[in-house]
């Protein structure tokens, strides 16, 4: 069975990023590249991606700007939107649709990895309506923008797995339990 995990970091008020889509507040924040939860081990065992038009107009001006490019090249990256967008990569795939339209497409490209939800999370809470999130593992950075993109935009229940720290960082690993105000089994 496909995992599905919604791995991002938010700040401590709860947004990905402020009302600009800016992302300053997490770049300036000092991370161990090889510290628990780091990007390596979850590109590793990542077998596709998935991220909604505004992630992916974000990650492509980064790059842009940097002249850096397309990071996720040996991952199968599904761009969900409703926009017309050119893909910068031939390993990007447009699609429209709700995430369970194109489960069996998402899962094949992932193989026996997971699939990472990159966000935003609108998106990882459409993947949880569908029945299709397993994880979300946030790292929390010190630091507050206001207003902006939330975390996650749904009444939802998590249970808190396991917390660990990463110089700035504060993260942690919950399993989705389901929406608020629906009986759910008794955890612990």
């Amino acid at each position: 069975m496909t995992d599905y995990v919604f791995y991002t970091a938010s700040t401590l008020d709860g947004f990905l990023a402020d009302e600009n889509d800016s992302l300053d507040w997490l770049l300036t924040q000092p991370i161990d590249e090889d510290g628990p939860h780091n990007i390596a081990d979850l590109m590793a065992a990542t077998g596709a991606i998935v991220m909604g038009s505004t992630t992916y107009r974000w990650v492509v001006d980064h790059i842009t700007a940097s002249g850096e490019e397309w990071m996720y090249k040996d991952h199968p990256t599904f761009v969900f939107t409703h926009r017309d967008l050119e893909p910068v990569h031939p390993s990007i795939t447009v699609v429209a649709g709700s995430p369970a339209e194109h489960r069996a497409a998402l899962e094949k490209a992932a193989g026996d990895r997971a699939v990472w939800v990159v966000g935003g999370g609108d998106l990882a809470a459409q993947f949880a309506e569908d029945g299709m999130l397993d994880e979300l593992l946030v790292s929390f950075a010190p630091a507050t923008v206001g207003s902006g993109r939330p975390l996650f935009p749904r009444a939802w229940d998590f249970e808190l797995l396991e917390t660990v720290q990463n110089k700035a960082f504060v993260i942690a690993r919950y399993r989705v339990v389901g929406p608020r105000g629906q009986a759910a089994s008794p955890v612990g």
